[in-house]
């Protein structure tokens, strides 16, 4: 499946010595599982509409009201193999048992035509990532605490006891390596996670980041 492109405005913005980019940025977002990535990328996505969002493939099925297409490319594992020989991906990892990769393909197109990218992946990804993409602005989402991100897996329903201490087992190892990234954000309080992580994109479209009002502290 080849993700869908919505209409954008291409007109980019400026950089902070007035010149216009001619190719586009990426920004790639990870958190821990539970950590509300999702959430926030929907909302900066509602703030910023001409940003494009890459739509990851999965191999797991859809959670609630999560519709393919919309939240994920639902695919087969049959055929996120097939991508993988055919080096369709430009990251993927196996993660708590499904496969989740994103398309080389509708990156290149989205930068090559100058249009800014959201990317929602994990660590993993973000380290393959930045092998080929090496200008991307990296931002990573931390939970408050691991209680906080336990008791945010329970109340979404959807794990059972056995897959949230995996998921906590995982997330204590991706927090430790929070430093890889340019930027932190603690979602602790929704809005102004919002806010923050926000600032740090529209700050990073321009290279202003010195503005953007939520800089890297590596000691969270």
């Amino acid at each position: 499946m080849t993700p869908s492109t919505p209409s954008v405005d291409r007109s980019l913005p400026a950089q902070a010595d007035g010149a216009r980019r001619t190719t586009g940025r990426l920004f790639i977002i990870s958190a821990p599982s539970g950590a509300g990535k999702s959430t926030l990328c929907r909302a900066v996505r509602q703030r910023l509409p001409d940003l494009r969002y890459s739509i990851s493939h999965t191999t797991r099925s859809p959670r609630g009201e999560e519709k393919n297409g919309i939240d994920y490319h639902f695919i087969t594992q049959a055929a996120f193999r097939k991508g993988i020989r055919a080096e369709r991906w430009a990251e993927w990892a196996e993660v708590h048992g499904n496969y989740y990769g994103t398309s080389a393909e509708f990156i290149d197109r989205a930068l090559g035509e100058g249009c800014d990218v959201l990317l929602d992946i994990d660590v993993q990804g973000m380290e393959q990532i930045l092998k080929r993409y090496p200008d991307s602005v990296t931002i990573f989402i931390m939970p408050p605490s691991l209680a906080v991100l336990r008791q945010r897996l329970q109340d979404r329903g959807t794990d059972s006891a056995a897959s949230i201490s995996e998921r906590l087992d995982n997330a204590a190892e991706e927090i430790k390596r929070r430093k890889r990234y340019r930027h932190i954000v603690v979602n602790d309080r929704l809005e102004e996670a919002v806010e923050k992580l926000t600032a740090i994109v529209a700050a990073g479209r321009t290279g202003r980041f010195n503005t953007a009002g939520a800089n890297l502290d590596r000691n969270k």
